[in-house]
């Protein structure tokens, strides 16, 4: 599983890159392989306030329907609307083509609480 040093990962397997005040959010690389084929997601609405561990999003799967949890606090400033056309991006690139959303964050210290790339590694890994 690619796991990229330079990203902080919550415990329900979603990334994220902070980009001065805000951070860009997906699917981990575990998370979008356990699902298998994303067939539909489901974005957040710009402008949305979201609240760290709340369910913002739906990913659809050939398998299964899974949440898609904010990592962070803040309003959603930016979607990435090619999900709705091409929603394999979530496999293809996770970590690239693949991001959901951009928050803007609330507390830029919450970022800190979330697990480093040696951290999530060893939560998918037991």
């Amino acid at each position: 599983m690619d796991t990229p040093d330079d990203l902080r990962y919550s415990s329900d397997h979603e990334w994220v890159r902070v980009e001065g005040g805000t951070a860009r959010m997906g699917i981990t690389d575990y998370a979008q392989d356990a699902l298998g084929d994303v067939v539909f997601v489901q974005l957040p609405s710009a402008g949305a306030a979201v609240t760290a561990g709340s369910s913002i999003s739906e990913v659809e799967s050939t398998k299964s329907v899974s949440e898609v949890y904010a990592p962070v606090t803040g309003t959603v400033v930016e979607v990435n609307d090619e999900l709705a056309d091409q929603p394999q991006h979530l496999n293809e690139d996770p970590y690239g083509d693949g991001w959901i959303c951009v928050i803007e964050l609330a507390d830029r210290g919450e970022v800190d609480r979330l697990l480093d790339a040696e951290g999530y590694r060893k939560l998918v890994d037991d």
